[in-house]
């Protein structure tokens, strides 16, 4: 063991460290997401990448990743599998919504106590069936919002239908956002090879391309509204002009 250095595990050490089965594991390995292990004197030994990759494939596919797309992504990974790893799990860090539980008494409560509201929400992905009484609460911002305008008089159903179109809308500016970085900054770093020397840098970048598109957006969404609002009140104005002047 002194040649593999400190951090090596037997596979029962990994399991119980990771919060896995022994046998969750083999299958892990047999499936090709993880490499295998180091043997001495007839034992297999998991070094620190094994962990980190192990940990991101529990991770993802408690998100619901499937297994073929978790192994792709660690089939790009190359030699730096851990930075990779690290990194990729800091990324979904930003953008991870913090999350809640709620049971179904509450959220019922929060939806007028109209029950088809909350299964609507649900096959909006806005709540997640935990258990038969409990939800999750995917993201408790956006609820937050919705029940400020509900308390400002906006109908649920009205609110409903609207979250389905800005979750349609979000989806394609992420896709807008995911694109433009991974082509104009992940990409040129990738060609060079991923300079070790560079990857504070990256890290960097995703938080400072976060911001710049979150300001963006925000700058766009406003401009559109204030000429939204142009047109509509000056339509509005017209109107009342024109019956004043018909009087």
């Amino acid at each position: 063991m002194d040649d593999l250095g400190e951090g090596w595990l037997t596979i029962d050490e990994l399991a119980r460290e990771v919060g896995v089965t022994v046998r969750q594991v083999r299958s892990h390995q047999a499936r090709g997401l993880l490499p295998p292990p180091e043997v001495r004197a007839r034992t297999g030994y998991y070094g620190p990448e094994h962990r980190a990759r192990l940990e991101l494939v529990v991770e993802l596919q408690a998100e619901g990743v499937k297994l073929d797309t978790v192994r792709r992504l660690l089939d790009t990974t190359g030699d730096s599998t851990s930075e990779v790893l690290a990194f990729a799990r800091g990324v979904r860090g930003q953008f991870a919504a913090e999350r809640a539980i709620a049971t179904v008494e509450e959220l019922a409560e929060r939806f007028g106590g109209d029950r088809k509201a909350l299964e609507r929400a649900r096959r909006l992905g806005l709540v997640r069936e935990v258990t038969g009484d409990q939800y999750e609460e995917v993201s408790p911002r956006l609820s937050a919002a919705g029940a400020q305008l509900v308390a400002l008089g906006v109908p649920l159903d009205r609110l409903l239908h609207e979250a389905s179109s800005l979750r349609r809308h979000a989806d394609g500016l992420a896709r807008s956002f995911v694109e433009t970085y991974l082509e104009e900054v992940w990409a040129p770093f990738e060609a060079a090879g991923r300079p070790d020397d560079q990857w504070p840098r990256m890290h960097e970048a995703v938080g400072e391309v976060r911001a710049a598109w979150v300001e963006a957006l925000q700058a766009a969404f406003e401009l559109a509204v204030s000429e939204r609002l142009d047109v509509a009140f000056g339509r509005d104005l017209s109107r009342h002009v024109r019956v004043a002047a018909s009087d």
